[in-house]
């Protein structure tokens, strides 16, 4: 098992009581549709963890530096990032760079869970995700795990949301 996806399903445990079971595969899992070939289900169970930096909030609701959330998302469907900032009330939102996502979840793109990130953020969850069996990165690539829909809110507390189009790739 990959080192980061062990590390992963041992902080799930310990801050959660959830126990993922892993699931792995080398050809990797990095995209939603890589991730749905390897597992066998739709690219809508998918859930895309994606981190967000935001600009020009007055209140940010953290105090990560710099302004972060995670923002879960079905596997065929893309953030509009416009609609996200007007939701926000900020002046824009971009996906955070590689160092910022790293720092701030302790994850890699292309790994990063919905949870057992390094410092507490804001999470908004995709409405259309409820009532789903899902899967999820596992903290590395290659590794994935899966979690219904409602124990994974239950879990990250997230902020319902709606500013999502379909994913024209």
């Amino acid at each position: 098992m990959h080192e980061s996806a062990a590390r992963f399903q041992t902080a799930a445990r310990a801050r959660y009581d959830f126990d993922p079971q892993l699931a792995e595969f080398p050809e990797g899992t990095e995209t939603a549709a890589a991730a749905a070939a390897a597992v066998g289900c739709q690219p809508a169970q998918i859930v895309k963890s994606l981190v967000f930096a935001v600009e020009g909030r007055d209140d940010p609701p953290t105090t990560a530096a710099p302004d972060v959330i995670v923002v879960l998302t079905a596997g065929d469907h893309r953030v509009d990032t416009d609609a996200l900032a007007t939701h926000l009330d900020a002046d824009g939102v971009a996906p955070a760079s590689p160092e910022t996502v790293k720092s701030v979840t302790g994850w890699s793109i292309g790994g990063v869970p919905p949870f057992c990130h390094e410092r507490e953020l804001p999470v908004y969850m995709d409405e259309r995700l409820q009532g789903r069996e899902l899967w999820a990165a596992a903290g590395a690539p290659t590794t994935v795990f899966s979690i219904d829909a409602e124990r994974l809110a239950a879990l990250v507390d997230p902020e319902p949301l709606s500013t999502f189009q379909p994913d024209g790739s």
